[in-house]
């Protein structure tokens, strides 16, 4: 046999071997990520339904809000702290923030808390 086809073979196989080797790591490494590909396709899943659902969602909303109101404040309460906590981790100054949405919070608090204190008092 030709020697040079001989090595031409075994270059062949060793190509062949490495190539087998690249794609068992390349599927080792992809399977942390299809969990992660799974799991985002779920969430734009659950955001479509949420999308579709909006009328029946913002009712929802609108009933709590009537029937609940302490519910609510105590929720609008936590999203604004979650919001402001979410902004410092992000490291973004809250000082500039603060001194303008403070009054205005306020101001929507003590409405809150006024028409809450007048519910009570009429039922």
């Amino acid at each position: 046999m030709n020697p040079r086809l001989v090595e031409i073979a075994l270059r062949k196989q060793r190509l062949q071997l490495r190539a087998e080797a690249q794609r068992d790591d390349m599927v080792h490494r992809l399977r942390g990520i299809d969990a992660t590909l799974d799991r985002l396709d779920a969430a734009r899943e659950h955001l479509a339904w949420a999308k579709e659902k909006a009328p029946l969602l913002s009712i929802g909303v609108l009933t709590v809000l009537a029937l609940k109101p302490r519910l609510t404040l105590r929720l609008a309460r936590r999203a604004w702290v979650g919001w402001l906590l979410l902004r410092q981790a992000r490291g973004r100054p809250l000082a500039a923030l603060l001194p303008v949405a403070a009054p205005v919070l306020g101001r929507l608090l003590g409405a809150l808390s006024r028409a809450i204190s007048q519910r009570a008092a009429r039922g």
